[in-house]
């Protein structure tokens, strides 16, 4: 005998009529916003992988039968900087194979360049850029599989053999501050596996970004799987009455949650697909990015749609536990939906184990992410809790209608409320986070000075006699000193050499660096940019992160607030009815709606913001930095943006709800 199953959902699909289409487009609404916001963060980890390796051809690795040598080399141009690989063909040596980008390896004289270089070299003075180069006639173009971004500078020298910049001392003289900007090797090939210092951390970074957005993704799928909950209850419970099995209650749920959570999903992969082009466009660490770097593939296109997929169908059968036991006292509407005390001893007993294993140290990525991870699900768990205590708390001191009416319904259905706010409250922990979250140094102490390294301080004597006049003939006002070895302190960083102290803007400063690059043991003039790189690297990709993160949240929290109020007007439009013809005015309903949303957001994400600032202590302590209390301003902007976003969501249903109560004695129910 054929199951009943689908013909039956086919046909209450069609019955439900136009409301019951409006609950279904706006959870396929939620699918996609949660299906497409997966998967550009997903993109971001995937495209930060692909441009990391394409970075690590640049750093020699040493081979015993080497044909060629490789240095590395990192300037700075207008801040920016401007990697710079110098080849030559050893004498006698089998010919060596061609750098990614280029279709020969490099002849002596011969420089290639990015076409970002290619730009900056026509858009500046030769004294500020090219001259840093060998004179050339025209410069060849780097292709697209030797470099990681279309905003990447860099920039391919051949050169011979005993050239200064293939030297030794040019790649070991300022160690203190190198950190893998610098580097030489007698090489066989370009097979190398060390990324890049501007590179190597994109693909954390983003997996954090990951971390953080997963569960207000998960959260907005569990709210599409609720929408219009309590009319499925209703219909399905006088099935069940009617004499339908559990199976046949599941699976016709199960299978009307799934087409509308495919259908979103798939259309949050097709626009995610349409997006590649834009997206591409957005910069993260060195620049923007090339289109099919951002391009996940399709195991994980199709992993996305089905875990969104997934996520809906459970959350829509998960709410059908008292229509399977009790359909009767869902028919009656009998049933208060309590929730218990052991959701806070576990949520302590977690917050407790997360405290004490953050306070120990030597924890890993995986680690935090872990524990990341936890908090937030216990967080979920103790939310309905918190708002079912408000909501009696709140109808025991209530001295108006509207917060009465609002207590009422924060008890009477607490899981429901906490759906509403749960996007934003588990946001504010990123707000909190990212927003005191800001690491290193600036090198301030270095602004204007430009480095010089010489193998001693009889060379550093001579390099600044020679200095000087370079200097005055590129018309630069500098002032000159002799740094001796071991002086940490300054911009040389323990290296002999010289420090020029520029007066003028950043036009001048690369000017110098230009006049003295002929200057010294081969190793290129450098400026703070060089001497902070690797604290600023990691402050520019948490600031990336957390823009993005904030960003996604928010519109993530929004959605799931704006679709969860809408289905909640729905779901309750047999009491607001019922209300109205009771005389209550469609004002006090409209406050009520708002004052259930508050009560809970304050509380709850007055925690979670405490905890993100807790969390970024933390992060911070771990890295031997401090708390940007600066940042409390931008805390403060992302809590009123939030605030502002979310009530702007809630008030869009407003219409909505003067529509369905507009005639409460015509209502059908």
């Amino acid at each position: 005998m054929r199951s009943p199953v689908l013909p039956l959902t086919w046909h209450l699909t069609r019955a439900s009529g136009r409301r019951g289409l409006q609950s279904q487009l706006l959870a396929a609404g939620a699918a996609a916003v949660g299906a497409f916001v997966m998967l550009v963060t997903i993109a971001a980890t995937v495209g930060a992988d692909v441009r990391a390796d394409r970075t690590a051809w640049r750093t020699p690795e040493p081979a015993r039968h080497g044909t060629a040598v490789q240095a590395l080399a990192t300037t700075y141009v207008r801040g920016e900087p401007l990697t710079v690989v110098s080849l030559a063909q050893l004498p006698g040596r089998a010919a060596t194979p061609a750098p990614p980008g280029l279709d020969t390896f490099p002849k002596q004289g011969k420089v290639y360049v990015s076409p970002a270089l290619v730009e900056l070299l026509h858009k500046l003075p030769a004294g500020q850029l090219a001259d840093r180069f060998p004179a050339v006639t025209s410069y060849g173009t780097l292709g697209e599989a030797g470099l990681a971004s279309p905003d990447e500078l860099v920039a391919v020298v051949g050169r011979a053999p005993t050239d200064p910049a293939l030297s030794e001392t040019a790649a070991t003289g300022a160690s203190y501050f190198d950190q893998d900007q610098a580097a030489r090797a007698v090489v066989s090939g370009f097979s190398g596996t060390r990324q890049s210092l501007f590179t190597y951390g994109d693909q954390g970074a983003a997996l954090l970004g990951v971390v953080l957005l997963a569960m207000p993704v998960v959260v907005l799928s569990s709210a599409a799987g609720r929408l219009g909950a309590a009319r499925r209850e209703q219909r399905l419970a006088a099935l069940r009455l009617a004499g339908a099995t559990p199976r046949q209650i599941l699976g016709m749920t199960a299978l009307e949650a799934s087409a509308v959570g495919a259908a979103g999903a798939l259309t949050g992969a097709l626009a995610y697909v349409a997006a590649l082009p834009a997206l591409a466009e957005v910069p993260y660490g060195i620049g923007t990015w090339y289109p099919r770097q951002l391009w996940v593939g399709l195991p994980w296109l199709a992993a996305v749609v089905l875990a969104v997929t997934a996520l809906i169908t459970v959350s829509a059968v998960s709410t059908l536990r008292q229509v399977v036991s009790s359909p009767l006292g869902v028919a009656q509407q009998a049933n208060p939906r309590r929730t218990r005390m052991i959701r806070l001893v576990l949520f302590l007993a977690a917050l407790a184990y997360i405290m004490r294993t953050t306070d120990g140290g030597d924890l890993k990525a995986r680690d935090y992410a872990v524990l990341l991870l936890m908090f937030y699900g216990t967080f979920w768990l103790v939310g309905p809790w918190v708002v079912d205590r408000l909501g009696r708390i709140a109808a025991r001191f209530a001295r108006r209608p509207a917060t009465l009416l609002a207590a009422r319904r924060l008890s009477d259905d607490p899981r429901g409320a906490w759906r509403t706010v749960s996007g934003l409250v588990l946001a504010g922990f990123a707000a909190g986070f990212f927003s005191m979250s800001m690491l290193g140094t600036d090198g301030s102490q270095y602004r204007g000075q430009v480095a010089v390294i010489t193998a001693n301080v009889t060379d550093a004597r001579h390099a600044a006699a020679e200095a000087r006049t370079l200097l005055d003939r590129a018309h630069v006002e500098a002032r000159i000193s002799v740094v001796p070895a071991d002086d940490y302190d300054s911009l040389l960083g323990g290296s002999p050499g010289i420090v020029a102290r520029v007066t003028g803007g950043p036009a001048r400063l690369d000017t110098a660096v230009t006049a003295l690059a002929s200057v010294g043991s081969g190793h290129p003039p450098y400026t703070q940019e060089y001497a902070t790189a690797g604290d600023r690297s990691i402050v520019a990709r948490i600031a990336d992160v957390s823009t993005a993160t904030l960003a996604l949240s928010f519109v993530v929290a929004t959605a799931s607030a704006g679709l969860t109020a809408a289905a909640n007007v729905l779901d309750r439009r047999r009491v607001y009815g019922l209300l109205r013809l009771a005389g209550t005015p469609l004002r006090v309903l409209d406050r009520a709606r708002v004052r259930e949303t508050v009560l809970p957001l304050v509380v709850l994400a007055g925690g979670t913001l405490a905890t993100g600032v807790y969390g970024s202590y933390k992060f911070n302590k771990a890295l031997g930095a401090s708390l940007d209390v600066s940042g409390a301003l931008e805390l403060g902007v992302c809590v009123l943006v939030g605030a502002l976003a979310m009530f702007a969501a809630i008030s869009g249903s407003r219409p909505l709800l003067r529509k369905v109560t507009a005639d409460p004695a015509q209502a059908p129910d």
